[in-house]
């Protein structure tokens, strides 16, 4: 079964969407990831779990878009970058949700990957729709021009993160994210509603040139 084409290319990664055929990879990579993983996010490690995973992050429906980073010397999955909750309208915003895998930790990957999620994501929607009018600036180590590419077309991006979590809030700090805020019970993980800080960044944050609102209004 063939794997998606990539979206997008870095100096070491590229981008790609889930796909039936990933299966057994990425829940390899996930079972051997546990101990990297826990008690923050808990991503699927069967294929039973995968596939209704993975269909709903490439299904289409505009509520979610998920992507694989990939090395780019092996093709090897390095990790993933999901953006979920997506609404459009006024708001045009999206959660993100990410992960490495503990072959890939602490080489800057996921890093790499994240600055071409958020390039993909503040680019415009196909045909200039959306909340863009211009290709968002990309991130250290972006090859591939998001101009050329169908984005997301989203105006903000957000990341509800743990407190004790230092190495996601690393992360998304290094990449220019804001903390908003703390949100007290905010998402049952782990057993428990945890406390979350919330971490957002804009697409003109990230190096968009001037915009208008949604559909071109000023």
């Amino acid at each position: 079964m063939p794997f998606p084409p990539y979206l997008a290319e870095g100096d070491r990664v590229a981008l790609r969407p889930f796909g039936a055929a990933d299966g057994p990879e990425f829940t390899a990579r996930v079972r051997e990831s546990r101990g990297l993983h826990h008690p923050w996010l808990s991503p699927p490690d069967t294929l039973e779990a995968y596939e209704p995973y993975a269909a709903r992050l490439s299904g289409g429906d505009g509520g979610r878009a998920g992507f694989l980073v990939c090395e780019r010397a092996t093709g090897a999955i390095a990790g993933f970058v999901n953006v979920n909750n997506i609404v459009r309208g006024a708001f045009q915003c999206g959660a993100l949700g990410y992960g490495a895998f503990a072959h890939a930790a602490g080489r800057g990957l996921l890093g790499e990957g994240l600055d071409l999620v958020l390039a993909h994501a503040f680019a415009p929607l196909a045909g200039g729709g959306g909340s863009r009018a211009g290709a968002a600036g990309a991130g250290p180590g972006t090859q591939t021009d998001p101009a050329e590419q169908a984005g997301l077309g989203l105006h903000r991006l957000e990341a509800n993160i743990q407190p004790g979590n230092t190495a996601s809030i690393g992360l998304v700090r290094s990449r220019g994210f804001r903390l908003e805020g703390l949100s007290p019970d905010f998402l049952f993980v782990d057993g428990a509603w945890r406390d979350h800080e919330r971490w957002a960044i804009t697409a003109e944050a990230a190096g968009a040139p001037g915009r208008g609102g949604p559909d071109g209004a000023g």
